[in-house]
């Protein structure tokens, strides 16, 4: 019994963590469940890649048209996190991009003001992701994707941990704690967790879902981008951030999305 209510406080702090819900009023969760909450990083997609699945469907039933439709998902899930990706993106390319040093860019990325990388990265994602995401739909792409690639992009995200270690002093961190290292059980449940949206849809047989190939093609996009950004961290950090992290999540999402436009 004492197992199952530390399991649902820990799913409780990753919603939590990931959303702006009050789901804090379902269960006491103490700072020690959020330093275990990794692993299951990918069960806050399956909420958000739902929210914005019914909210495109909701606006395609109210006669909206398809570019109205994307941009009320992409909204939702703006609201849902607080915009908690997009600030990690903004702060990430600010440090990178200003910063010269590894105290410079960590300083940089402590800053809560946007500057100029920050702005022109949310700019030019934004651009890129609705454009992507409007045309796949106009070809006639279901929109379950959104379930998909916003799940394995918190996967993804999260196997960055699995190989960094923090690269702040635990107490300056935002949240004020860093995650624990998760075992080998963890890690198989979160890869599950990751892909069981994935291999349920396609399972399914959605014949206006990406073929196996496409999702093939996308994922090895994903893994290289992944790769070259945790080259990245390392060697100008020697570690992650929580805005590496939420850098990562759109990044791979968007390079995930791209990839299958072009491989259709």
């Amino acid at each position: 019994m004492l197992g199952l209510r530390n399991t649902f406080k820990r799913i409780v702090a990753a919603l939590c963590f990931f959303t702006r819900l009050p789901l804090w009023r379902l269960a006491e969760v103490e700072p020690e469940h959020y330093r275990h909450v990794v692993p299951l990083w990918p069960l806050a997609g399956w909420l958000t890649g739902s929210v914005m699945v019914l909210v495109f469907w909701s606006g395609t039933l109210l006669g909206c048209p398809t570019s109205v439709g994307v941009l009320l998902a992409l909204g939702s899930r703006v609201l849902l996190t607080g915009a908690l990706h997009e600030d990690g993106l903004a702060d990430f390319c600010d440090g990178f991009g200003g910063g010269t040093s590894r105290e410079r860019t960590l300083q940089i990325m402590k800053d809560s003001h946007i500057g100029t990388f920050g702005v022109l990265a949310l700019v030019g994602y934004s651009l890129l992701m609705w454009n992507v995401l409007v045309t796949l739909m106009e070809r006639g792409t279901s929109p379950w994707v959104f379930l998909v690639a916003d799940t394995l992009s918190k996967y993804l995200a999260s196997s960055i941990i699995y190989f960094l270690p923090y690269a702040r002093p635990e107490l300056e961190s935002k949240n004020r704690y860093a995650y624990s290292l998760a075992t080998t059980g963890e890690r198989l449940l979160s890869l599950l967790l990751g892909f069981l949206p994935l291999g349920v849809c396609l399972l399914a047989g959605l014949s206006s879902m990406p073929r196996w190939g496409c999702w093939a093609s996308g994922l090895s996009a994903c893994f290289v981008l992944l790769f070259l950004l945790y080259r990245t961290m390392q060697r100008r950090l020697g570690g992650y951030t929580g805005d590496c992290c939420g850098a990562t999540v759109l990044l791979t999402e968007l390079t995930l999305y791209l990839t299958l436009l072009l491989a259709q």
